[in-house]
């Protein structure tokens, strides 16, 4: 993987750059409840499908309405299917298969390993290097994300399966940044997004006979809820991601998200009645730390 020129990380993030941010962390704490929420009618792999179809139609949509389309190259073909496959192929189904049996907090929290895995992979094959200020704050992050997997509840955290499928996440998260980011450095966000988006959706379709099965089953509230996975968490925060990652680099950028396992317990509070114990606030607070400590220059 060849390396070329990064962002400077010297230089603060414009305001559409920050804004970006925000509406992916939001979005990506929401989908966790979503997910749990979801979970009781749709199996792993039929929710994974029905999330990127959703997707998939709204991002082509979008990208047809801008008549933007760069030719990729053979080697960003490859990066984007590789990073569709992974991503969100792999990743969705993990995901949800993980959140069948841990509560949304737990998750969140296991698959954040990710942004360890996103910086030391940006800095072996993107060329990002390793700032002493980024990994300091990526460990302390983590560290608050500990206490929030402590803070839950025992019978989720004690689930190995589910705890495997959460890092399998983590790990192909991890990777399909790594793929995503050198395609992005002359293909439009939304152009890459869509693809990927587009490549997942072709690798989960050996569960269309669950989707149609389960479609069948479900409830109204369910079926909406797969509708907003792929509305929301998925075409506008995928997109949202893109546009930030072809701005920033890699590493500091998955810092960010170790605000997602804080808000993913704020939200699974009133919605799912999964109440948070005074040590999980203590640790998003120090996410909180660390995601500061990360983005100093």
């Amino acid at each position: 993987m060849s390396v070329s020129a990064v962002p400077d990380d010297r230089v603060r993030p414009a305001l559409p750059v920050v804004a970006a941010v925000v509406v992916t962390v939001t979005a990506w704490a929401s989908a966790f409840v979503a997910i749990r929420a979801v979970h009781a009618h749709f199996a792993a792999g039929p929710l994974a499908l029905g999330r990127l179809a959703a997707g998939a139609v709204a991002l082509t949509i979008a990208l047809a309405a801008t008549r933007t389309w760069v030719r990729p190259t053979a080697r960003e073909w490859a990066l984007v299917v590789g990073c569709g496959v992974v991503w969100f192929g792999v990743y969705n189904v993990a995901l949800n298969a993980a959140e069948q049996r841990l509560d949304a907090g737990t998750s969140a929290m296991l698959v954040n390993v990710g942004p360890i895995l996103i910086a030391l992979l940006a800095g072996a094959f993107l060329g990002e290097g390793f700032p002493r200020s980024l990994l300091l704050g990526a460990g302390v992050a983590f560290c608050g994300v500990l206490l929030i997997g402590l803070a839950g509840r025992g019978e989720s955290a004690a689930d190995p399966v589910g705890v495997a499928l959460c890092l399998l996440s983590a790990a192909a998260w991890a990777i399909g940044v790594t793929l995503q980011k050198p395609a992005l450095r002359r293909l439009p966000a939304l152009q890459v997004t869509q693809m990927a988006c587009v490549v997942g959706m072709i690798t989960t379709l050996p569960f269309a006979g669950g989707l149609v099965h389960d479609v069948r089953s479900a409830s109204t509230g369910s079926i909406l809820g797969v509708l907003y996975l792929g509305l929301v968490p998925t075409a506008l925060a995928f997109g949202t991601w893109a546009y930030a990652l072809s701005r920033m680099t890699a590493g500091r950028l998955g810092v960010t998200t170790y605000l997602v396992p804080p808000l993913t317990i704020l939200l699974a509070w009133p919605i799912l009645s999964e109440t948070p114990q005074v040590l999980a606030l203590a640790g998003g607070a120090i996410a909180l730390g660390g995601v500061a400590l990360a983005r100093r220059r």
